[in-house]
């Protein structure tokens, strides 16, 4: 293929698409939810299996700090994910989008079957939550590339007037493996004994990593790489030192992506992080009911993902996001006060509340994280702002909520927090440029 026909096909993803091209697209979009499914359904089953990983690994804390240490290892797989946007974010720019996200799901049902396969505090000691730590490590390095890659690439293989959409549909990908675990730890603690559920129960959501990580593989080793990446690599243009040039070029841009991720992780993480074991640790909800009203959550979010995505390519990006964190700021108090009463219907509303307002966040934000960035540093710049986001809000969020509520006595701590954040995201984001009509290429 010449340097023109690259030019040619991507001027027509930027525009308006051949039939084969929109075939090309909607298979591009498959293969990348279908990986991102697996992606993230391997990441979200810690969460549901806190409190037994807390009894099996951590037996000799009272309950409150053991929970809190096995939210701690739940936060080392954020603390890996700065390292891993650098490294993958500048393979990406370099290499390829398609390389570096064959080698994320990979790694990552490597390390989700591994956490499956561990042996407990009881039989190898304090060796046990050590390898848990090295294993959640290993899936922070996995994730920091998924999303801002699977967004990359679905972004550039996709024309202007539906890429939000398209993106959106996606990243709604990222928001069903939750509720998926979350149902499948319901079904396995009300199917099983006790006795079964904490000797080998516990694990059949980690096992699963292997089998749905060699099918992701397959599919994402099958499409083809983005029209934007083939036409740098086509005139030369691919940048060979891309973290030193976006933090040399890129400052506003890893500014506002930072500010988007922030409020999106802070909110993500403490609905599937938190909220579950705070619910029932906490408040006292039964686990089922627990799970239950998390996964009614996550569905509200699931929808109204592609919908706020699809809305923001009409109305723009800026106007959505800021409605949208301007959401999220307001429902956070009312939403922990309503958590708080302990019944199954105060929880399923609150929850409610909360994943409307993340699905009208996730929606617009997903593709303005790539928007931001050229095509020669999106990949390094979107990841490393995104990634960092992501470590410093969302995994902390359930320890410093759970600190939080223990230092204070209150239990809508966590949400003033959450406002402090929106409002904050709110003053940066202000003056955003709308992104929504930007090229996906540099040329």
């Amino acid at each position: 293929m010449t340097s023109m026909d690259h030019t040619s096909q991507s001027a027509g993803t930027d525009r308006v698409l051949s039939a084969e091209q929109a075939k090309k697209a909607r298979t591009v979009m498959g293969a990348s939810a279908i990986g991102h499914f697996v992606e993230w359904f391997d990441f979200a089953v810690y969460a549901y299996a806190a409190p037994m990983i807390a009894l099996l690994f951590f037996p000799e804390f009272d309950p409150a700090a053991a929970l809190l240490s096995t939210f701690a290892v739940y936060a080392v797989g954020f603390v890996a994910r700065p390292i891993g946007a650098f490294v993958l974010g500048a393979l990406g720019d370099r290499y390829g989008r398609k390389r570096v996200l064959a080698g994320v799901i990979l790694l990552m049902g490597v390390s989700t079957t591994c956490i499956g396969l561990l042996p407990t505090y009881a039989t190898i000691g304090v060796a046990a939550p050590i390898l848990l730590v090295l294993c959640r490590m290993l899936q922070g390095l996995s994730a920091a590339g998924e999303t801002i890659g699977s967004n990359s690439f679905v972004a550039e293989h996709s024309p202007i007037a539906t890429r939000g959409r398209n993106v959106g549909i996606v990243y709604t990908a990222s928001n069903l493996p939750p509720v998926l675990a979350a149902l499948l730890v319901l079904w396995l603690t009300t199917a099983l004994a006790p006795e079964a559920y904490e000797s080998w129960g516990w694990r059949v959501p980690f096992l699963l990593g292997a089998p749905l990580a060699v099918v992701g593989l397959y599919i994402r080793t099958r499409v083809e790489e983005s029209p934007a990446f083939l036409e740098m690599r086509e005139t030369r243009t691919v940048e060979t030192a891309p973290i030193c040039t976006v933090f040399a070029e890129q400052w506003p841009a890893i500014l506002r992506v930072f500010a988007m991720a922030a409020v999106a992780s802070l909110g993500y993480y403490s609905l599937t992080g938190y909220f579950y074991s705070y619910m029932t640790v906490t408040i006292g909800l039964s686990s089922s009911d627990a799970l239950i009203s998390n996964s009614i959550a996550l569905l509200i979010t699931f929808f109204t993902v592609p919908l706020a995505a699809a809305a923001s390519d009409r109305v723009g990006r800026r106007p959505m996001l800021l409605l949208a964190i301007a959401v999220s700021a307001i429902v956070a108090v009312p939403a922990y006060l309503l958590v708080g009463v302990g019944t199954l219907t105060t929880a399923v509303i609150a929850q409610s509340m909360l994943g409307l307002a993340l699905g009208l966040v996730f929606g617009p934000a997903g593709p303005s994280y790539v928007e931001m960035f050229p095509a020669r540093v999106r990949f390094t710049g979107a990841s490393i702002s995104y990634n960092l986001a992501f470590t410093i809000f969302g995994g902390t969020a359930p320890l410093l909520a759970t600190a939080l509520v223990t230092a204070t006595g209150s239990t809508i701590a966590p949400a003033w927090y959450i406002v402090i954040v929106t409002v904050l995201a709110l003053l940066v984001l202000w003056s955003m440029p709308e992104t929504r009509h930007r090229s996906m290429r540099d040329s």
